[in-house]
This record gives C-alpha cells, sequence and structure tokens, in this order.
C-alpha cells in the first residue's frame, strides 16, 4: 500500500508542475476575436504600456460574453503591442485575444 501511496503522490506533484508549465495556457478558453485597445500618450514607454494594459482589460472586462474573467493581458493569445513615439510622448496600441484559465 505504500508503493500506491507514492504513485499517487507522484501523479499529483506531475499534476502540479504541468500546471505550471508555460505550454498549460494552451488549455484556456479563448474569446474567437481579437480585442483592441488604445492607451493614452504618455512621456515614458512604461506608463503608455500600463496605461494600455488597463485599457485593454477594461474594454475587455466591459463585453458582456466575456467579463473579468478574460480580463487579464498576460493570459492572452496572439498579441500585438504597438508604440509611436513623437515629441509628445509615446502612445501604445495593444491587440489580443482574450483567454480564461
Amino acid at each position: 500500500m505504500t508503493k500506491a501511496l507514492g504513485t499517487i503522490a507522484v501523479f499529483i506533484l506531475a499534476g502540479f508542475v504541468v500546471s505550471d508549465f508555460p505550454g498549460a495556457a494552451l488549455a484556456d478558453t479563448c474569446a474567437p476575436t481579437p480585442t483592441t485597445a488604445r492607451g493614452e500618450e504618455s512621456r515614458f514607454m512604461w506608463s503608455a504600456k500600463a496605461k494600455t494594459r488597463a485599457n485593454w482589460r477594461a474594454k475587455v472586462r466591459a463585453i458582456p460574453t466575456l467579463g473579468p474573467d478574460y480580463a487579464n493581458w498576460a493570459r492572452a493569445q496572439d498579441t500585438e503591442e504597438r508604440c509611436l513615439s513623437g515629441p509628445n510622448g509615446t502612445v501604445c496600441i495593444f491587440t489580443g485575444r482574450p483567454c480564461r484559465p
């Protein structure tokens, strides 16, 4: 019986390891179409990106068929981050398919 418990423990541990593996995101449920959001102009690139991520999350949360479960940029698939810099600062546009675990 000790051997059986050891085998079960190995399978449970393997499940935890697999769930933390980057490829595990493939099991996510994703929206069929991407969502695009534009951020506000900012003096710094990091700030422009943060504002754009926040706008993307807000836009996804507002879509009735998606909502807050899908509003995580890190889980989005097929993402594209475009930032344009000019004399007045930087503006970004993010596009990605919202996904939930």
